[in-house]
């Protein structure tokens, strides 16, 4: 394990249970010194400053490689997720779309959703595809996906837990990543958070 995912480990910002596969989601407690406490009231869980988010390249449904360096100069909603999951996978999908939807035209261009797969072995190209159909995803959020161990590197490097449960249900930590302008985490939420509270954080911060 690399010394920054150890320090993801360490400030405890993404222990976070899922719900996926039929369980109620659980937040584990998180403790944030003071003295990293935003200047503005925010509703996430604020990132210890000496986090940093690592970079990886994955590919979309489409085939085109998506590199988190690349996306520096927008804000990244960084989640983890799988097409099959019956319950709150579909929910953070939903919201995340609507804070893209919820934004003006020239907003959106600046911020991106970029979701990662953790079911390599049931998340196609076609599964991708026909998932962002069913949920009118907009062209900003991204689904990328990967082979086991392609994926299992960004999993580890996020802290990730993934454990198959049988072939349908995969449970996973579940929580989305706020990443500014400039490569840096700002915020953590639990899987359940609305498109209305990651947006009024936005607006708080200056990120929109």
């Amino acid at each position: 394990m690399s010394a920054r995912s150890a320090a993801f480990l360490a400030c405890g910002v993404v222990a976070l249970a899922s719900g996926c596969g039929g369980h109620s989601p659980q937040a584990a407690s998180v403790v944030t010194p003071p003295h990293i406490q935003p200047a503005v009231p925010v509703h996430g869980t604020p990132v210890k400053a000496s986090v940093a988010a690592q970079d990886f390249a994955l590919r979309d449904y489409n085939g085109k490689i998506v590199r988190l360096a690349g996306e520096r100069g927008r804000v990244v909603l960084l989640t983890f997720l799988y097409t099959q999951c019956p319950d709150v996978c579909p929910l953070i999908a939903v919201n995340l779309n609507g804070v893209l939807r919820s934004l003006k035209p020239k907003q959106r261009g600046g911020v991106r959703v970029i979701a990662i797969s953790v079911d390599p072995a049931h998340d196609t190209p076609r599964a991708v595809r026909t998932f962002v159909k069913t949920h009118a995803l907009v062209p900003q959020f991204r689904y990328l996906v990967g082979s086991k161990s392609e994926l299992q590197r960004v999993w580890q490097n996020y802290n990730l837990t993934v454990q198959p449960q049988n072939v349908e249900v995969t449970a996973h930590s579940a929580y989305v990543l706020l990443i500014d302008r400039s490569g840096k985490p700002r915020m953590t939420y639990p899987s359940s958070v609305t498109a209305a509270t990651v947006l009024r954080d936005l607006h708080r911060l200056a990120l929109t």
